[in-house]
Protein backbone atom coordinates (compact mmCIF):
# COMPACT_ATOMS: atom_id res chain seq x y z
CA UNK A 1 0.00 0.00 0.00
CA UNK A 2 2.89 2.66 0.88
CA UNK A 3 4.09 2.08 -2.88
CA UNK A 4 0.83 2.91 -4.31
CA UNK A 5 0.19 5.90 -2.03
CA UNK A 6 3.96 6.96 -2.91
CA UNK A 7 2.73 6.70 -6.53
CA UNK A 8 -0.17 8.48 -6.02
CA UNK A 9 1.48 11.91 -4.63
CA UNK A 10 4.34 11.60 -7.35
CA UNK A 11 1.22 11.76 -9.73
CA UNK A 12 -0.49 14.62 -7.95
CA UNK A 13 2.43 16.08 -8.43
CA UNK A 14 3.00 16.26 -12.09
CA UNK A 15 -0.26 17.51 -12.50
CA UNK A 16 0.23 20.09 -10.30
CA UNK A 17 3.78 20.80 -11.75
CA UNK A 18 1.42 20.76 -15.62
CA UNK A 19 -0.80 23.28 -13.74
CA UNK A 20 2.11 25.28 -12.92
CA UNK A 21 3.36 25.24 -16.73
CA UNK A 22 0.69 26.00 -17.70
CA UNK A 23 -0.34 29.41 -15.95
CA UNK A 24 3.44 30.32 -15.75
CA UNK A 25 2.67 30.37 -20.07
CA UNK A 26 -0.51 32.37 -20.33
CA UNK A 27 1.42 34.78 -18.06
CA UNK A 28 4.38 34.64 -20.30
CA UNK A 29 2.02 35.44 -23.17
CA UNK A 30 -0.14 38.13 -21.56
CA UNK A 31 3.69 40.04 -20.61
CA UNK A 32 4.62 39.73 -24.37
CA UNK A 33 1.20 41.10 -25.20
CA UNK A 34 1.77 43.81 -22.80
CA UNK A 35 5.39 44.59 -23.80
CA UNK A 36 4.15 44.85 -27.36
CA UNK A 37 1.78 47.57 -26.48
CA UNK A 38 4.04 49.41 -24.13
CA UNK A 39 6.32 49.68 -27.09
CA UNK A 40 3.69 50.68 -29.28
CA UNK A 41 2.42 53.66 -27.45
CA UNK A 42 5.57 54.57 -26.73
CA UNK A 43 6.52 55.16 -30.20
CA UNK A 44 3.23 56.61 -30.53
CA UNK A 45 4.00 58.93 -27.38
CA UNK A 46 7.48 59.68 -29.57
CA UNK A 47 5.72 60.82 -32.96
CA UNK A 48 3.29 63.25 -30.96
CA UNK A 49 6.11 64.61 -29.03
CA UNK A 50 8.22 65.21 -32.10
CA UNK A 51 5.19 66.43 -34.11
CA UNK A 52 4.40 69.05 -30.91
CA UNK A 53 8.17 69.86 -30.94
CA UNK A 54 8.03 70.65 -34.68
CA UNK A 55 4.55 73.00 -34.14
CA UNK A 56 5.50 76.42 -34.43
CA UNK A 57 3.95 78.15 -31.16
CA UNK A 58 0.91 79.58 -31.73
CA UNK A 59 -0.47 82.74 -29.69
CA UNK A 60 -3.88 82.19 -27.50
CA UNK A 61 -5.76 84.92 -29.24
CA UNK A 62 -6.68 83.20 -32.50
CA UNK A 63 -7.75 85.59 -35.31
CA UNK A 64 -12.06 84.48 -35.39
CA UNK A 65 -12.26 86.59 -38.32
CA UNK A 66 -9.95 84.83 -40.64
CA UNK A 67 -12.57 81.78 -40.44
CA UNK A 68 -12.10 80.72 -43.85
CA UNK A 69 -9.20 78.40 -44.41
CA UNK A 70 -7.05 77.40 -47.69
CA UNK A 71 -8.76 74.68 -49.32
CA UNK A 72 -5.99 72.66 -49.71
CA UNK A 73 -5.47 73.10 -45.88
CA UNK A 74 -6.63 69.95 -44.55
CA UNK A 75 -5.12 67.40 -47.33
CA UNK A 76 -2.24 69.00 -46.65
CA UNK A 77 -2.32 68.07 -42.56
CA UNK A 78 -3.95 64.69 -43.25
CA UNK A 79 -1.52 63.98 -46.05
CA UNK A 80 1.67 65.40 -43.41
CA UNK A 81 0.41 63.38 -40.83
CA UNK A 82 0.36 59.93 -42.86
CA UNK A 83 4.00 60.39 -43.75
CA UNK A 84 4.97 61.25 -40.16
CA UNK A 85 3.77 57.58 -39.53
CA UNK A 86 0.42 57.92 -38.49
CA UNK A 87 -2.92 56.64 -40.10
CA UNK A 88 -5.48 58.66 -41.61
CA UNK A 89 -8.22 56.47 -42.56
CA UNK A 90 -11.28 56.04 -41.12
CA UNK A 91 -10.61 52.26 -39.62
CA UNK A 92 -7.30 53.34 -38.33
CA UNK A 93 -7.10 56.96 -37.60
CA UNK A 94 -4.86 58.26 -35.44
CA UNK A 95 -3.04 55.11 -34.92
CA UNK A 96 0.44 54.88 -35.43
CA UNK A 97 1.52 52.32 -38.83
CA UNK A 98 3.26 49.61 -37.83
CA UNK A 99 4.25 47.86 -41.23
CA UNK A 100 4.62 50.20 -44.65
CA UNK A 101 1.84 51.88 -46.23
CA UNK A 102 -1.96 51.45 -45.37
CA UNK A 103 -4.16 50.64 -48.57
CA UNK A 104 -7.38 52.27 -46.88
CA UNK A 105 -5.46 55.51 -46.03
CA UNK A 106 -3.98 55.68 -50.07
CA UNK A 107 -6.99 55.47 -51.25
CA UNK A 108 -8.29 58.52 -48.79
CA UNK A 109 -5.26 60.47 -49.58
CA UNK A 110 -5.77 59.37 -54.04
CA UNK A 111 -9.39 59.96 -53.44
CA UNK A 112 -9.21 63.47 -52.32
CA UNK A 113 -6.66 64.44 -54.80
Amino acid sequence: MKKKELFEQVSDMEEQIGQLYQQLGDLKQQFGEMLEENHRLEMENHHLRQRLDNEPDHDQDHDTDNNDAEIGEGYDNLARLYEEGFHICNVHFGSPRQEGDCLFCMMFLNKTK
